[in-house]
């Protein structure tokens, strides 16, 4: 069975390659050359033929193809429906800031979550991505725009600590100065709260943003809309993310979808403020996207408004998500869930 060579360090390849008796440069000049974006073995121009023959015959390269691409027409806002090898497909969002390029991928197909308001978990869960397939969904999307990618999100289709490995080598390899050498403070990764996994990363200390998807106060409303909180009570989690902070030293951010009649009143944000009280975060609000079978809607600007105002008066800091490529559907799910539907009509 072929390997999988774009998950691989520098430091695997070279004690690969020295079994064939190849010096450590070699491996180097490989890691480039695959960490680069090359799609075959024969673009490795300084890699002797003899090399590169024992690589097609041992190895292969993840490589992610557009099934499917919307341009928003409001902001430039690109998405992607992406496909692998084995015919997986997932989806990605390309976002242009101020600031530069932003690319929001996918770290599982489908999601083993549940969460009632996301289209992703409405379609099941198929498999984790591997780190050289998250790295593909970049390259992909760098090839079709013509740009340079300077922050990740972590924030696709699926929970990137349920994929906790492969995320991590993810991680290592996007940041190698040998790679796309995007550092750790241009990285989110958000989660719905895995409270062991959130241990784990505040262990390693890395520099990257972790926002944590909580869109509740209290556990009733939360269990209802997120099973997570079944298992890992808001109490629990919220003693995770403060431990992280501690670890780390960096501020978290609390995603917190604004759901009509649900979450949104001046007592949820109430409770809400009392809960945060004290801790090094901030609460990113997003009106709930409308997904269909779910019965949700967002809530209206006033409300929202209102709603920040009591944070505010708390000392929690507050913003509302800027809205990007609303008229293509741009937040993840929808797109595939569209595409399964095609498949199982064909």
């Amino acid at each position: 069975m072929l390997k999988d060579i774009g998950s691989m360090t520098r430091e695997e390849l070279q004690e690969a390659l020295k079994q064939w008796g190849e010096p450590a440069y070699r491996a180097s000049q490989v890691f480039g050359w695959v960490q680069n974006g090359v799609k075959s073995f024969d673009e490795m121009t300084n890699v002797s033929k003899k090399l590169r023959e024992q690589l097609i015959q041992n190895y292969y390269i993840s490589c992610a193809a557009i099934e499917k691409k919307l341009i928003s027409d409001y902001d430039g806002t690109r998405k992607y429906l992406l496909s692998f090898q084995d015919g997986e497909a997932v989806e990605s969002v390309l976002m242009q800031y101020h600031h530069g390029y932003t690319s929001c991928i996918s770290t599982q197909v489908g999601c083993k979550m549940g969460c009632t308001f996301c289209a992703t978990g409405q379609s099941g869960f198929s498999r984790n991505l591997t780190a050289s397939e998250m790295l593909a969904q970049l390259r992909a999307e760098q090839e079709d725009a013509g740009i340079r990618i300077s922050n990740i999100v972590l924030m696709g289709m699926g929970e990137p600590l349920d994929n906790y490995e492969n995320v991590l080598r993810f991680l290592e390899l996007v940041s190698h100065p040998d790679g796309m050498n995007i550092g750790m403070r241009h990285i989110s990764l958000s989660t719905c709260g895995l409270v062991p996994r959130i241990y784990d990363l505040a262990e390693r200390k890395l520099q990257l943003t972790l926002s944590v998807s909580l869109h509740a106060p209290n556990d009733q409303i939360r269990s209802r809309t997120m099973p997570v909180n079944r298992k890992y009570g808001i109490g629990q989690l919220l003693q995770a993310c403060r431990e992280y902070i501690r670890q780390t030293g960096r501020r978290i951010s609390f995603e917190y979808a604004m759901i009509d009649g649900v979450n949104d009143s001046d007592a949820h944000a109430s409770e809400l403020a009392s809960r945060l009280k004290g801790m090094l975060c901030h609460v990113n609000l997003i009106p709930v996207n409308t997904v269909g079978g779910t019965g949700y809607r967002k809530s209206c600007q006033d409300r929202i408004h209102r709603f920040i105002a009591v944070l505010e008066k708390a000392g929690i800091t507050a913003t509302v998500r800027r809205t990007l490529g609303s008229d293509i559907n741009a937040s993840c799910g929808q797109l595939r869930r569209a595409h399964l539907k095609e498949e199982q009509t064909e």
